[in-house]
């Protein structure tokens, strides 16, 4: 049933192909204690994840009881009668014991039904758990990323007041033009608009990280600008074979061909007579009669075979077989589907990541070019060879191109997040997965 799966990934950059280190833990590469704490918390107190358990454990709770079909039971009842002429009436009680007998595959196929289903559930549980970790540290870099674009858009603004200051004076001096003055105005007031964006964002995400977490509001420390976290060294050490292992939805797709399997079983097994043993024990009183003699206390017991053949039901029994195997198949395919998507969407993200990478190392490079002039014109400031007005310009450059860099490196670690949660977001930590008692 294992699908044949690339022995390496295509779009791994040669610098990381050879190397395998322990990556458990895959949100620690962005070297921030506040995240992996944050993660650890969610994990315990998400209440989407709370709910998936518990519908594990109720899976769990019923996939114990899953071969007690097959199982000697017994029962008592009881009831009252009368006799045919109304002459006397009865208290009667009865001990029925049955045993079906799991034959021709019946047995088996309950238990790769219950072991399918129970499967089926722990992927989802794995599925809800891999996603909050991803969508969780997705919103951490986009609420840190929103908070750095603030801080840089308010010194642009700053910027552009001193600027707007400096070209008052100027006018008032006849030396700049009222045409001037009002290009600064409108400048500056863009750069007050441009800020209502990144306070959108911030609210949004602080507002989204406390849904994750399972609270109704957002800690305090959040909303306290701190640098995003960078994205530190990494390596990737899973071959496309692990996604077999780590996958939620190929998970699921394994469960669900164990289900098929085990449906087919149980529709075969019925085509054939169904065999038991039972025993019987009943017990009359005598409540009241109509004749002066009448016995009371009578027991009775019986024992023996009990068999149920089928004999024509116009071909239902046989329907629901070969339906059965056809959705065996269909089982079978939509789990090879599962792993061809799987290995696609690791390429792509694979992919993804490197042009990001390359995108973060050329507007770093920007940024550096573009603060080296900075640095250059406010040397000339200093000996002054160029006004402070005219360095004005070249500050609101180097904080944009500061932003941009700080923007690529947030997608390059978007890019990043969605690497690992194609890859099944790698094993998570070993007091996530709650026991289902």
């Amino acid at each position: 049933m294992k699908p044949s799966t690339p022995q390496a990934w295509r779009n791994t950059p040669p610098a990381l192909a050879a190397q395998k280190p322990d990556l458990n833990q895959w949100w620690h590469a962005f070297n921030d204690p506040e995240l992996d704490a944050l993660v650890a918390r969610a994990l315990h107190h998400n209440l989407e994840v709370g709910a998936a358990i518990e519908r594990l454990r109720a899976t769990r709770v019923l996939s114990r009881s899953a071969q007690a079909p097959y199982l000697p039971s017994l029962g008592v009842k009881t009831h009252d009668a009368i006799s045919p002429d109304t002459s006397t009436s009865y208290f009667l009680i009865g001990f029925d014991a049955q045993w079906e007998l799991p034959l021709f595959g019946a047995r088996q196929s309950a238990a790769r039904l219950a072991q399918g289903h129970e499967a089926l559930v722990q992927a989802d549980v794995r599925s809800v758990q891999v996603s909050l970790v991803a969508e969780l540290t997705r919103q951490w870099l986009e609420l840190r990323s929103a908070q750095q674009a603030q801080l840089s858009l308010t010194r642009q603004r700053d910027t552009q007041r001193e600027k707007l200051t400096l070209l008052r004076v100027r006018e008032h001096l006849a030396l700049a033009s009222p045409a001037e003055v009002a290009a600064a105005e409108v400048e500056l007031a863009q750069a007050e608009m441009s800020l209502s964006a990144p306070r959108q964002l911030i609210n949004r995400h602080a507002q989204q990280l406390a849904l994750l977490a399972g609270q109704p509001e957002p800690d305090a420390r959040w909303l306290q600008p701190r640098p995003p976290p960078t994205l530190g060294s990494w390596q990737l050490d899973n071959l496309p074979a692990d996604l077999l292992r780590t996958r939620p939805d190929i998970a699921g797709a394994e469960a669900q061909v164990l289900v098929a399997a085990g449906e087919l079983g149980m529709s075969r097994a019925d085509m054939y007579p169904r065999l038991s043993l039972g025993a019987s024990l009943q017990w009359s009183v005598n409540i009241a009669s109509n004749r002066k003699r009448t016995p009371s206390g009578n027991g009775i017991f019986s024992a023996g075979p009990g068999i149920s053949i089928p004999l024509f039901d116009w071909g239902q029994r046989a329907s629901a077989a070969r339906a059965s195997d056809h959705l065996l198949q269909a089982a079978l395919l939509d789990y090879r589907q599962a792993v061809l998507q799987g290995v696609t969407q690791v390429e792509m993200a694979l992919g993804d990541l490197e042009q990001t990478r390359l995108r973060e190392q050329a507007s770093r490079q920007a940024q550096a070019a573009t603060q080296a002039r900075l640095h250059a014109l406010r040397q000339r400031a200093q000996l002054g060879l160029m006004s402070t007005l005219a360095l004005a310009g070249a500050e609101v450059q180097a904080q944009q191109a500061l932003q941009q860099a700080d923007a690529a490196s947030t997608e390059r670690g978007i890019a990043y997040i969605a690497l690992y949660k194609a890859l099944g977001g790698a094993p998570l930590p070993a007091g996530a997965i709650k026991e289902a008692d």
